[in-house]
């Protein structure tokens, strides 16, 4: 199979366990070349673990996957020349320079001396690292380190890229800058497979979505196609005392469009999908009825993050380290 296929990436019926944790579940993926494709859920989920077979760091315990139409498993190196890979932690030698790691990156790409310095001193100046490019990493911040693996991962300006994560650690300007830059390269015609459990990157970023979670696809498609699978309108209701969330939970329960709403204890607010605006009107008669005293009612396009509660029965930030600790412990 040649690199003229359409789709960019090609998983099929992938598993991975580790041990009795199964961290992919038979999962099918495929990424048109040229896009974004964000991969939205939780720690846990299984998101990394497909970074990492795909990027050829991880073999996998069944399945196929395929880069550009190379097989991660009978043509690595193919693979490997073909991708840039940030991951959640920063890939780079402390003891070394920042444009020392970057010229080193650029020769593993097969780039003549001179280029590699000419591409580093360009991403360089991209991630705003010019003016420290000659101090040892090892005196760099967190989020210094983070940008340079992120520049890192473009210096041999890969037709596919990886971004695990890739805002972890980032200040809200930098991560700014980050999304324009993933912006134009896919105009550009890079093809991105971004994880994330920001629901705004995926909103901003991706073309098509996938909402991971225990190894398995939940549900994908266009950010507005899986706002619309939950309901048409989301019920926002903030309640004067919070303390009567689990009564009003109670009270509302079967006005959902599918499962049961969605409370924000801490906040006193119950978010309910519902099929038609009009469901306010009940909503707080029904309130009304029981003496619950109501201090907000809106209704409101739903969000990613409403999409992902539905669909998974928790938030996206939800932390569940099971697949990080068996990948460490499998390292």
């Amino acid at each position: 199979m040649g690199e003229r296929t359409a789709a960019a990436i090609q998983v099929e019926g992938l598993l991975k366990s580790y041990g009795e944790v199964v961290a992919l579940d038979r999962l099918d993926l495929e990424v048109d070349a040229g896009t974004v494709f964000g991969l939205l859920g939780p720690n846990g989920a299984g998101k990394t673990t497909l970074v990492r077979i795909v990027a050829t760091l991880l073999r996998p315990s069944g399945g196929h996957a395929r880069v550009l139409g190379h097989d991660v498993l009978t043509e690595p190196l193919a693979v490997r020349r073909r991708i840039g890979l940030a991951g959640q932690f920063a890939a780079i030698d402390a003891e070394l320079t920042g444009r020392e790691n970057l010229e080193m990156v650029g020769r593993l790409y097969r780039l003549s001396p001179a280029e590699a310095r000419r591409r580093a001193d360009e991403v360089l100046e991209r991630f705003g690292l010019a003016a420290i490019a000659d101090r040892r990493v090892s005196t760099y911040s967190g989020g210094m380190r983070r940008r340079l693996d992120l520049a890192a991962s473009l210096t041999g300006r890969p037709p596919v890229l990886l971004l695990d994560e890739p805002t972890t650690g980032l200040d809200p300007r930098s991560r700014q800058e980050l999304w324009a830059i993933v912006d134009e390269l896919r105009r550009g015609g890079t093809t991105v497979l971004l994880t994330t459990q920001y629901l705004e990157e995926a909103d901003r970023l991706a073309q098509r979505i996938a909402v991971v979670d225990h190894g398995r696809i939940a549900a994908q498609g266009s950010a507005a196609e899986l706002k619309s699978a939950i309901g048409t309108v989301v019920l926002a209701i903030r309640l004067s005392d919070p303390a009567t969330t689990s009564d009003a939970r109670a009270v509302l329960a079967d006005l959902a469009a599918r499962d049961a709403p969605r409370i924000v204890a801490a906040a006193g607010e119950i978010r309910l999908p519902v099929s038609s605006p009009g469901a306010s009107a009940e909503a707080v008669r029904r309130l009304d009825a029981r003496g619950i005293p109501i201090a907000a009612v809106e209704v409101q396009q739903p969000s990613l993050d409403d999409v992902f509660l539905t669909l998974t029965g928790r938030p996206a930030h939800d932390r569940d380290s099971a697949e990080q600790q068996a990948i460490r412990e499998s390292a």
